[in-house]
């Protein structure tokens, strides 16, 4: 059958509607040649009654009066109608399978490069978008995959020389120097750190499951105690599906920076039918309000509200922000009227 189907999406809709249309007519002439006068529904003698009344005529030779042209016409432009329904029905939904099997795998795509490529079938449009898909698909993969031999080598090639300047500073007759030097390659030594696991995140594959998220904010928090931060939870959740290991990561850094620059970090919990919002609330001076936006890019640093010197190179919100979209949520942060700073996770249930 298969082999007598036109191969593109254009032969097939026309092949479809010009059957629909000559299905429809045929109908028709069989539905008028039934109904016409002398067919076969006009063969039968009606029924004979003597309660006629006498100024009523009857038809010659006992035949029934043929029905009115008007009623064979919308019988007519009936079957028509619904002929062309069916096949513009299915017509749309021939067309709509393989645009929404490209949306299918572009969504899973994006939450994991490791996906299955899509199966080429279909008339020859579809099969030619799938092969196009899959072969990109192939050639982003690859180009992550010499990303991390990049970075490996990098990693590798860059302490090598600042280790030996460490070493070569402690030579140094000028301690004052060798002070400012030493906390130079320090910094340097924490920005490459910071910035390789950065992007390894950004590459790691994880499949979706379901998390329980009440035991994975619990153990953020648990975590942070340990350390001997002020960190505590507010609220119950109800599981949802995600990536539970750049969930972690997004809230790990959303606490350790709650921590650093506020002291302390509450996390609360609201949950609905649609979403989950996860709310991180520091004591901290907060940040401007300009400069909100502006402080979520890599390595952006507010030095009026974020110390330089108590740690970190401005990639914590960068990372908590790339790992709530990997987990189709967002990241938004807000000053609270009572002063700190409130950065939400809003995670999707559907």
């Amino acid at each position: 059958m298969k082999r007598f189907m036109p191969d593109t999406v254009f032969g097939r809709l026309f092949g479809l509607v010009v059957l629909a249309v000559l299905a429809s007519h045929i109908l028709v002439f069989a539905v008028f040649i039934n109904l016409a006068p002398g067919g076969p529904s006009a063969e039968r003698p009606a029924p004979q009654s003597s309660a006629l009344r006498p100024d009523r005529a009857q038809p010659p030779d006992g035949l029934r009066r043929p029905p009115p042209p008007l009623n064979g016409m919308l019988i007519g432009l009936l079957i028509q109608f619904i002929a062309v329904t069916v096949a513009a029905w299915y017509g749309a939904r021939m067309l709509a399978r393989p645009i929404q099997q490209l949306a299918s795998a572009a969504e899973k795509l994006g939450d994991n490069l490791s996906s299955p490529p899509i199966e080429e079938q279909g008339p020859r449009e579809a099969r030619s978008a799938s092969r196009v898909f899959n072969r990109m698909q192939d050639n982003v993969r690859a180009q992550i995959e010499a990303r991390e031999r990049f970075l490996a080598a990098v990693s590798h090639d860059l302490r090598t020389p600042l280790t030996r300047m460490k070493l070569s500073i402690e030579s140094l007759a000028d301690t004052d120097v060798g002070e400012r030097l030493r906390n130079d390659i320090g910094e340097m030594t924490s920005m490459l750190d910071a910035t390789l696991s950065y992007l390894r995140g950004e590459a790691q594959d994880e499949a979706w499951q379901r998390i329980d998220i009440q035991s994975l904010v619990d153990s953020v928090a648990e975590d942070a105690q340990e350390n001997g931060n002020q960190v505590s939870v507010i609220g119950q959740t109800e599981p949802i599906e995600g990536l539970p290991h750049a969930l972690r990561r997004c809230l790990d850094n959303l606490v350790d920076n709650a921590v650093r620059y506020g002291e302390a970090a509450t996390l609360s919990l609201t949950d609905g039918p649609s979403s989950l919002v996860i709310e991180v609330r520091d004591k901290g001076p907060g940040i401007p309000e300009n400069r909100i936006a502006q402080v979520m890019e890599p390595f952006v640093r507010i030095e009026d509200s974020r110390n330089r010197n108590s740690g970190g190179v401005g990639l914590g919100l960068s990372i908590a922000r790339d790992t709530a979209h990997r987990n189709r949520g967002e990241l938004s942060l807000r000053n609270a009227p009572g002063g700190g700073l409130i950065a939400r996770v809003t995670l999707p249930r559907d």
